[in-house]
């Protein structure tokens, strides 16, 4: 397994550096490092370089500490997986079908309308959002956003991604425990896990320790993704971590840190096929098409990653770039690998 992954590690550092690649590829066994390589800079107008230890955005890799926090929830009898959420958005987001339950959100086939539609025309370094990103900082802040978007489909009909399922995931779970969101996800994640890196950044107050996203790979652009994303992240993506605290996360997860190890074999069990991911998804985490790998992955303007853990060998292998398209070339190599 050791030369598998010595071999692993060489393939990805030679793709990394073929592509120019801003950011961290890390390879770990059970938290073994064999590679921890960074690449490019955190900040290109002050030449600061990536580390190892460089906090980046997660983009919607974030979603699944959203789907453990719920899910804690859950565990603690606050919520149900079968909880119609009307209930407790009362009288906003009244396009919501009354018959959309916690379970529906977290495995993406609520068929609510969504605010940064999948399925629509944009890219990802357009300025999408419809509500000044200064104001969404806190959770109750994104029910303005993520309101009037019709029903697409009925609950439970079809998978669709959707990330406005995930905001309205953040906004039940803080009503329902009464805690503030980001909160609730520090207390009941982060702290068990051991994430003392990751955390919930603010775009326009960085510390030095974390990288700037920037959207366009040329290395003389400046252009950060401050106005294409909300201030502050919340319930679909947004958070910052390391790759040592993916790694971390991980472990955790699959040693019952966090939750019981049952609840986490139930969020990693197959709910959908995703053909056109070459993925399947369970709660808030995506799985191998075929194979044992949990995988999370994110791409937003500034932001690309993916994350996948095998739970048979625990093995964890990270690549995150602070460029919109930066992690893809290294992640295509990868998934070649796995396939091959």
């Amino acid at each position: 397994m050791t030369a598998d992954l010595d071999q692993l590690a060489a393939l990805l550092d030679d793709r990394a550096r073929a592509d120019a690649m801003s950011g961290v590829v890390s390879v770990d066994l059970d938290g073994e490092v064999v590679l921890a390589a960074a690449y490019g800079l955190a900040d290109r107008a002050h030449g600061i370089p990536n580390t190892a230890g460089t906090r980046f955005g997660m983009a919607s890799a974030s979603k699944a500490f959203t789907a453990l926090a719920v899910m804690s929830l859950v565990e603690d009898g606050t919520l149900r997986l079968d909880t119609p959420v009307r209930g407790i958005l009362g009288g906003d987001l009244t396009a919501i079908d009354d018959r959309v339950t916690v379970e529906h959100l977290l495995s993406h086939t609520s068929g609510i309308g969504d605010y940064l539609d999948e399925e629509a025309d944009w890219e990802v370094d357009d300025y999408v959002l419809t509500v000044p990103v200064h104001e969404l900082a806190a959770t109750e802040a994104f029910v303005r956003a993520v309101d009037g978007h019709a029903q697409k489909s009925a609950p439970g009909e079809r998978f669709a991604y959707n990330n406005g399922g995930y905001i309205v995931l953040a906004i039940v779970a803080e009503r329902a425990s009464g805690m503030p969101f980001h909160d609730l996800v520090a207390t009941r994640v982060f702290a068990p896990a051991g994430l003392g890196a990751t955390g919930y950044l603010r775009l326009d107050e960085l510390p030095g320790d974390a990288a700037l996203g920037y959207v366009y790979a040329d290395p003389a652009s400046l252009r950060t993704n401050v106005l294409h994303l909300p201030v502050r992240g919340n319930g679909d993506g947004g958070a910052f971590t390391t790759a040592a605290d993916l790694s971390r996360l991980w472990r955790a997860l699959a040693d019952g840190a966090v939750l019981p190890r049952a609840t986490v074999a139930e969020m990693w069990r197959p709910r959908e096929d995703v053909p056109s991911e070459g993925l399947r998804y369970g709660l808030g985490f995506w799985l191998d098409r075929e194979g044992p790998g949990v995988v999370l992955e994110g791409y937003d303007a500034g932001v690309s990653i993916r994350s996948r853990f095998d739970p048979e060998t625990r093995a964890t292998v990270t690549i995150v770039s602070n460029t919109s398209e930066g992690a893809w070339g290294v992640v295509r190599a990868f998934r070649d690998h796995l396939a091959g």
